[in-house]
This record gives structure tokens, C-alpha cells and sequence, in this order.
């Protein structure tokens, strides 16, 4: 199983609308990647370290792919409508990471 992760960055002036992401732009990424897609999570970021501390990222999201190559074919196909959007929740860049699922 493989994952990619996404994190959006906090820092000053960075804004996140958590809810046209959830109700938008993650069922639209759902129907854009299809069966490739056999998971996903999203999180929403409190805080970081030490306690009391502003989180390092405002969101993140999850999303499980078979392997690379199936991740790769989806979003080769739809990746530039699913980045297109991202102006329309968040004024960050984000930070992605493909990782191997071992436990």
C-alpha cells in the first residue's frame, strides 16, 4: 500500500477553508481518482510541540493507492483539475510526500 500525503503549511496570513474542502474538494478528488483511490483521511490541525504551541500545518489529508504506478496513472490524468482547485481553499502551497505503508 502507498501513501500520499498532503500538508498544508501554517504561517502568517496562510488560510485554510476547511469546509469547502471537505465538502468540495475532496469529493470532487474522490470522483476524479476513482478506484484508484481505496482510502482517504483528512485532519485538521490543533496545535504542535511543545503543548500550547501553533500547529505546523493547518490541514492534511491521506489518500491510499495499490502502488505508485496506480497513484501515478490517476493523477496524471487528473491531477492538474484536482491542483487547480487548491486556490479556491487555501492561499499555502502544499507539501507532498509518497510513503510505503508498513505497519
Amino acid at each position: 500500500m502507498v501513501k500520499v500525503s498532503v500538508f498544508y503549511p501554517n504561517g502568517p496570513g496562510a488560510k485554510f477553508d476547511m469546509n469547502y474542502y471537505l465538502k468540495l474538494h475532496m469529493p470532487m478528488v474522490q470522483q476524479k481518482l476513482g478506484t484508484a483511490l481505496k482510502g482517504l483521511s483528512v485532519e485538521e490541525g490543533l496545535g504542535g510541540m511543545p503543548p500550547g504551541s501553533p500547529a505546523p500545518y493547518l490541514a492534511g489529508c491521506d489518500l491510499l493507492f495499490d502502488s505508485v504506478d496506480e497513484f501515478g496513472a490517476a493523477f496524471t490524468q487528473h491531477g492538474a483539475a484536482i491542483q487547480a482547485d487548491i486556490p479556491n481553499y487555501t492561499n499555502t502551497q502544499p507539501t507532498i510526500q509518497i510513503s510505503l505503508v508498513k505497519l
